[in-house]
């Protein structure tokens, strides 16, 4: 697979913090024509990696869609003075891992879940389209929350089970600013987990009660990130579109309606901003909700 990396952006969401954006090219796919997570999973719908930088110091929080990726992200840091860096995977997801040989020789920071994913999945990953190959494993391996400082700036590594099991969100406590992954997502969320939602749901409320002020999520627009991110509302309306997947089950008709209907709401009040390859992940986790049997 060769690389093209004329898409990609550095934007600067807020000060001591870049993000690495690729994707998001109405029409554009980079691999393959045949479904593959390169291009259905990350750059059509666009896909960030953030760096938090302080000084000589830097914080990776996921290591973007390709090697390509990761070295851009790390030839850029160092350019900026960075000389110690540590890569924090927020998921075990190809589209947060595939960049980590570009940091080999760092320290690669993991919860224990995601690690244990990572071997579970390291074969099929090596050998999938497009490869990921090699994946490097973290090499500190953390459970439950933790904390850690990037330079003087205190971060708390805080678990939500939401869209994977693993899920892991980054946190500034100085600002109330919070690097979501994957847990937040806009449009939509993309549904992996269809039998866990009513989990994801009650973890969404959790989220709900943090101290927020920023929201940085992994796939979103590059508009508003690059201008700071997204308000709580991002919140609000995940936690809506969850609750509605969810009564799908016992209301056919809301199953049929499109993306742009079904979260008008929070369309017109900004929370969300519409992109039209989600239509697709809609969709997608309309079936998968209603095909799936609910575990709590």
């Amino acid at each position: 697979m060769t690389i093209s990396l004329n898409t990609l952006k550095i934007l600067e969401p807020a000060p001591n913090v870049l993000a690495f954006y690729d994707g998001r090219i109405s029409g554009v796919r980079m691999h393959s024509e045949a479904p593959n997570w390169f291009d259905d999973g990350a750059y059509s719908l666009g896909v960030a990696s953030y760096v938090l930088i302080d000084g000589e110091d830097a914080l990776v929080f996921d290591t973007s869609i390709s090697v390509a990726h990761g070295r851009v992200i790390r030839d850029e840091i160092t350019r900026r003075g960075v000389r110690r860096i540590r890569v924090l995977l927020s998921h075990f997801h190809h589209d947060h891992v595939a960049g980590t040989e570009a940091f080999s020789d760092c320290e690669i920071i993991a919860s224990q879940k995601t690690t244990r994913a990572l071997e579970e999945h390291h074969e099929s990953y090596i050998t999938g389209s497009p490869p990921i190959s090699p994946l490097i494993m973290p090499t500190t391996v953390f459970e439950g929350e933790t904390e850690l400082t990037v330079g003087n700036i205190g971060v708390e590594l805080r678990p939500l089970d939401i869209h994977s099991f693993d899920g892991l969100a980054l946190y500034l406590p100085a600002t109330r600013m919070l690097f979501a992954a994957d847990t937040l997502e806009d449009t939509v969320t993309y549904v992996d987990e269809p039998d866990r939602l009513e989990i994801h749901l009650g973890e969404l409320e959790r989220l709900a009660g943090w101290d927020i002020a920023q929201i940085l999520p992994n796939h979103g627009d590059p508009g508003r990130i690059g201008q700071g991110g997204y308000a709580p509302s991002l919140i609000a309306a995940t936690q809506d579109y969850v609750q509605k997947l969810l009564n799908c089950r016992t209301n056919p008709e809301l199953a049929t309606l499109g993306l742009e209907e079904f979260v008008a709401d929070h369309l017109e009040s900004g929370a969300l901003i519409y992109y039209d390859a989600y239509e697709e992940v809609h969709s997608r986790n309309v079936e998968a909700v209603l095909k799936a049997s609910p575990s709590v």
